[in-house]
């Protein structure tokens, strides 16, 4: 039996660590490689059995649920301003999303058709850690197709040499459809702003436990 609070926290992490994961590839030109692999392929779980299935375990969370806890218990530095601009406007954009089906749809048949393309791709990736550039590519093409065209867009600030790079542009668009995945998730399982003012210390102490267990 899933735990609401447990699962809303995960997906809530997942909309933290898209956020940062964007911010390190504007600002830095490269990411955190285990934390990329695992918000990119939650991308593609659409039919997970379960919360944890969605990022193969919490392994792979362990940069959002440390922003998400100390975000929610006020430890922030300037830096961390930023991905919370990022992390509102992921919500906010999910909330136009929401309200329009036919892109839902259409976005859904997208990471369908690319899982499917990425088979062939399967047996060149022998580190987990390692997402395909091809994988990559298609995201971002995907959210350039969809995402990109609803408003408020989500505006990126970083180092103008990597944000022209064309592959460090792709990974922070795929960076930011995970974010709009996991953010789809939140409201899936329960989650609402509401829970965000008034149920705080508890999604904080829960991610604190969940980083426990991640090592």
């Amino acid at each position: 039996m899933s735990d609401p609070l447990r699962d809303r926290t995960l997906a809530l992490a997942g909309v933290f660590q898209a956020a940062r994961l964007t911010q390190q590839l504007a600002r830095e030109g490269q990411a955190d490689k285990r934390s990329f692999a695992t918000s990119v392929r939650s991308i593609l779980a659409l039919e997970a059995p379960t919360t944890d299935a969605v990022y193969g375990g919490t392994a792979g969370l362990g940069l959002g649920l440390t922003m998400l806890r100390d975000k929610l218990t006020g430890d922030t530095s300037q830096a961390d301003i930023e991905v919370a601009r990022y992390v509102i406007a992921l919500m906010q954009l999910e909330a136009v999303l929401g309200r329009q089906p036919d892109m839902l749809e259409a976005i859904g048949k997208g990471i369908q058709a690319i899982e499917q393309q990425m088979k062939f791709f399967a047996t060149e990736e022998s580190d987990p850690d390692t997402i395909h550039p091809t994988l990559t590519d298609k995201l971002a093409e995907l959210y350039q197709q969809t995402i990109s065209t609803l408003a408020p867009r989500i505006m990126v600030n970083g180092e103008h040499g990597y944000l022209q790079n064309p592959a460090i542009a792709a990974k922070v668009r795929a960076a930011l459809l995970a974010g709009i995945r996991s953010a789809v998730l939140w409201r899936q399982k329960g989650g609402s702003r509401w829970q965000l003012l008034f149920l705080r210390k508890r999604i904080a102490a829960e991610a604190d436990e969940l980083l426990r267990h991640v090592g």
